[in-house]
């Protein structure tokens, strides 16, 4: 069993990690992978991001650049970048912030001064930290106003963001987040921001894909700034764009460099640019309605086995489920599942009376199961499994556990995975 591309070099200088890297792409095949941010990405792309492009430095933007030798890494940024406008239809398109976090921040850094107050999602109902959170730096340094979800539906409360909207006059409205299972309505969200004037940015993070695909509305034409990491279900590189209309797109520029950042990472620009030549492919389409289709069969066998979805379902690639019911809380769950080969995250549900760090839910994704080939006619298979953990981890059965795993290891036995071949 081996890691593609193999390890060769890796493994004559250094044994004790590649024995690590192997064992973790051994651990990547035997696991159902349901966390909802990750991904498998292309063998393509795993090559892009190991080439000597890690060897470049390389400031500023194509064509202005303050170190010399350029000539290639300015065609491939630039071809990143045209690939971006292509597959999103955006105006403009920033791919050099190296993550999400830093991303977002450099919105703030272009729209919005120290104190000023931005409108996002409360993490609990679903948010993200860099939407003003009170850890965050964005709620440390802002004034953070927080909408969420009702109590009834699980679903935003629109009223509630256009009341606050309306009372705060924020500069910044964020849409978007890391655990909402349901479309994003971005012309409401517009509307409002045009209402009270502020600049809207789209969070599409988890959905990128989705959206590249066709399978989610896209926010292009009602969020003047977008943001994205390019690792989920747009099935890149562990990096991050920002897509802006015409207007915003010089502010944008200068807040990541050099507001923020140094050089780019030239390696990850290049496998951004193959994650998104990808995605301009018509199988792209399919895969990202198989990706919905997958957790729309999941989320309808978990309800059938007595599982409690946040919002009843899903619209997307996400389930939140709220595991009150089981008697059993988010965290122990998700460690059992772990053992059981089902790979997830425990996480907070809106209104949830659990603290963030053992919370009452779990957080599931089928991106990366669409990836292995996994269809709607295996999702009863997974939730029996789900089911069979997490009363064994209510009940302390070990070997129950155990059973389960050796069964899902000889399920993925059929499905390849990019970058490691048994």
């Amino acid at each position: 069993m081996t890691h593609q591309p193999a390890l060769s070099a890796l493994t004559g200088a250094d044994p004790e990690i590649a024995g690590l890297v192997e064992a973790e792409a051994q651990r990547q095949h035997d696991k159902i992978r349901l966390i909802a941010s990750e991904n498998y990405v292309s063998q393509a792309v795993l090559e892009a991001t190991g080439t000597v492009l890690t060897n470049k430095y390389s400031e500023g933007y194509a064509g202005k650049r303050y170190y010399e030798g350029q000539q290639l890494i300015d065609q491939i940024e630039t071809l990143a970048i045209e690939r971006a406008k292509a597959v999103f239809g955006v105006d403009h398109a920033n791919v050099q912030p190296y993550s999400g976090s830093p991303a977002n921040l450099a919105v703030y850094l272009a729209f919005a001064k120290p104190g000023d107050t931005i409108l996002g999602m409360a993490l609990p109902d679903g948010g993200h930290l860099t939407h003003g959170w009170s850890v965050s730096a964005t709620g440390k340094w802002f004034t953070p106003v927080r909408y969420g979800v009702r109590k009834d539906t699980g679903r935003v409360d629109l009223d509630q963001v256009r009341e606050l909207a309306l009372e705060h006059r924020p500069k910044l409205i964020f849409a978007g987040g890391t655990a909402i299972p349901r479309t994003i309505d971005f012309p409401a969200f517009a509307e409002i921001a045009r209402e009270v004037d502020a600049v809207l940015v789209a969070d599409i993070a988890h959905i990128a894909g989705l959206v590249a695909g066709g399978a989610h509305p896209s926010p292009v034409g009602h969020a003047q700034v977008i943001t994205t990491t390019t690792h989920k279900t747009l099935r890149g590189p562990r990096g991050a764009m920002i897509m802006t209309d015409a207007d915003h797109a010089k502010a944008i520029d200068k807040a990541v460099f050099p507001g923020l950042q140094g050089g780019p990472h030239n390696h990850t620009t290049a496998a951004i640019a193959v994650a998104l030549g990808e995605a301009a492919k018509p199988e792209f389409r399919d895969y990202a309605h198989a990706i919905v289709a997958n957790a729309k069969a999941l989320a309808e066998a978990l309800t059938e086995r007595g599982f409690d979805l946040v919002s009843g379902g899903t619209d997307n690639h996400l389930l939140l489920v709220d595991l009150t019911n089981k008697h059993v809380a988010g965290k122990p769950a998700a460690q059992a599942l772990d053992r059981a080969g089902i790979e997830l995250n425990y996480n907070t549900v809106p209104f949830d009376p659990r603290k963030p760090f053992d919370p009452s839910g779990i957080r599931l994704g089928t991106s990366a199961i669409t990836t292995r080939g996994l269809k709607p006619e295996h999702q009863p298979q997974i939730a029996e499994w789900i089911d069979r953990s997490v009363t064994a981890s209510a009940a302390g059965d070990e070997p129950a556990i155990e059973t389960i795993a050796a069964e899902i290891r000889e399920l993925l036995t059929g499905f390849p995975m990019p970058g490691y071949r048994p």
